[in-house]
């Protein structure tokens, strides 16, 4: 539409110098039709008369069709700029071969010709049965907009890895249907963050678009900041998907493929995200007089610390969680490392500054994976470590496969989390609320790393008074039931006679379950 895109090629060339890449949505149902800037020369190609208006008619058994749609339609558009393409409706599981669905062959066709001139191929599709996990990206439909469906996406996306299909893209936010809903559409972004594609999306309505800011001041915020924190891992990710590559291992995993218990059905939204993250998605609205969602999640034998708040849970047990719309649970074992971009860096080339968050308690190790973004791809790897009995984090040398991948030097920064106040061989910053020790260590020399010490880090003790107290003073019930809970916590010195207490008053149910998750994390 030139009214829309006076100049497409210089409109994508200007993206392109943001270091964007561009993809078209196609409807290949729809053929080749007259309106279309390609039509006189396809239908030329296809013996049709232009004059006569007719379509060239989608049907990829055809050679001459086949030919024409990629070399006349596509391959000059991805001279003008695109990258690659959104392959969305096509026409049905029919077509002239016996058995043979044609957005499979779409698929197939599609991924392989991504492929030529030595690129790496990619392709962004509808689902076209097993086996579709060989052309990713998968795109699993429109969504309605109700928690139900919200509900579904979790399960859906870990489940598919048991047939090899870890690479998803949903309608972030709700397609189609629905109502206007702030705290939904908030929640599915942060889902979003966990996801294996962060994709937002919507039907063609002035009111249904998901922009952050057309919803409500703290939603917007919210949004805001995991869409902010999604592109901060892209470390994280990349590396994730590399091993996805090579290993088969998808990003989003059921929790029974490293925890083998039936007690993990119970916990459908819940998922391993990448090898380092347990996520307890949040599928339903929140209890409007304590502000917060509750979840129910399995949690595999040992310990895990939430990311965000630093709390930290006793495993082997289901438990349920509770959280403001500002949180979400992501939680790591002791010895976890999650790389990160740094702080404001929000470009898609590979960082200049690093910040890595690191669960203490034991020991970790993680292999950050970058490279040159080739078909053939030239590698660099960066070993991360952390000794939990000496607390040192150590930066080893990057193995550079060749230069000018990375750069010489990085900016990084270091943070504990969970942790108790201690102190390191450098200047630290201590945040009592998200029990975070941070270290800045500045430029580090790629090929000669660096390493950090601390003080005996431990584990914090969740500062169990303080977060409960807190947690009543925000909720919305009567005052008698906040002194009932005061009493309680100051009352009692342990967290077994501090339960029974709660146990005993009249409360809210949904504010006693969140202070006994509080009070029963850690034993």
């Amino acid at each position: 539409n030139r009214d829309l895109f006076g100049d497409p090629a210089g409109f994508m060339a200007w993206l392109h110098e943001r270091g964007l890449k561009i993809a078209l949505n196609v409807h290949p149902a729809d053929g080749i039709r007259r309106h279309e800037e390609s039509y006189e020369r396809v239908a030329q190609a296809m013996g049709i008369d232009p004059a006569s208006g007719r379509p060239a008619v989608f049907d990829l058994t055809d050679p001459m069709f086949r030919d024409a749609y990629f070399d006349l339609v596509h391959h000059k558009l991805e001279d003008e700029g695109v990258d690659f393409w959104w392959l969305d409706w096509q026409q049905g599981p029919y077509s002239k071969i016996g058995g043979l669905d044609p957005l499979w062959l779409l698929n197939h066709l599609h991924f392989l010709d991504s492929a030529r001139d030595g690129r790496r191929p990619l392709t962004f599709s509808r689902y076209a049965g097993p086996g579709s996990h060989r052309y990713p990206v998968g795109f699993s439909g429109d969504t309605v907009i109700s928690w139900e469906s919200l509900a579904f996406q979790p399960y859906f996306t870990a489940t598919a890895a048991n047939i090899g299909y870890g690479w998803w893209s949903h309608d972030i936010g709700g397609h189609m249907f629905g109502v206007k809903d702030d705290e939904l559409a908030t929640r599915w972004v942060q889902l979003g963050t966990f996801s294996p594609i962060n994709r937002l999306h919507s039907t063609l309505n002035p009111f249904n678009s998901k922009e952050p800011w057309r919803f409500n001041p703290i939603a917007a915020d919210v949004q805001t900041h995991f869409l902010q924190l999604r592109h901060r891992l892209l470390p994280y990710l990349y590396t994730m998907n590399e091993r996805a590559h090579s290993q088969g291992r998808p990003i989003v995993e059921p929790l029974y493929w490293t925890d083998v218990s039936l007690r993990t059905l119970h916990a459908p939204t819940s998922f391993r995200f990448g090898s380092e993250l347990l996520v307890a998605a949040i599928t339903s609205p929140a209890d409007r007089a304590v502000g917060v969602a509750t979840v129910t999640t399995r949690l595999p034998a040992g310990v895990w610390v939430d990311l965000e708040t630093g709390v930290s849970y006793d495993g082997d047990r289901e438990v349920t969680l509770h959280r403001p719309l500002e949180q979400y649970p992501a939680l790591g074992k002791p010895g976890a490392i999650v790389p990160m971009t740094g702080f404001g860096e929000y470009g898609v080339a590979n960082p200049s500054s690093l910040s890595v968050l690191v669960v203490p308690g034991g020991d970790g190790s993680f292999e950050l994976y970058e490279d040159d973004d080739a078909a053939d791809p030239v590698a660099v790897r960066t070993r991360l470590t952390w000794s939990d009995t000496e607390g040192i984090f150590t930066i080893h040398p990057a193995e550079i496969g060749a230069p000018g991948i990375v750069p010489e030097t990085r900016d990084w920064t270091i943070t504990l989390c969970g942790v108790a106040e201690t102190s390191a061989d450098r200047q630290t910053t201590y945040d009592r609320d998200s029990a975070r020790l941070r270290v800045h260590l500045g430029d580090v020399a790629t090929g000669v790393g660096a390493a950090v010490r601390f003080d005996r880090p431990q584990l914090s003790d969740n500062d169990v008074v303080r977060r409960v107290l807190a947690l009543v003073d925000r909720a919305e019930v009567p005052f008698a039931q906040k002194d009932e809970v005061s009493r309680a916590m100051s009352q009692w010195p342990d967290a077994a006679s501090r339960a029974r207490a709660i146990l005993e008053v009249d409360l809210d149910s949904t504010l006693r379950s969140a202070v006994l998750e509080l009070v029963l994390a850690k034993l």
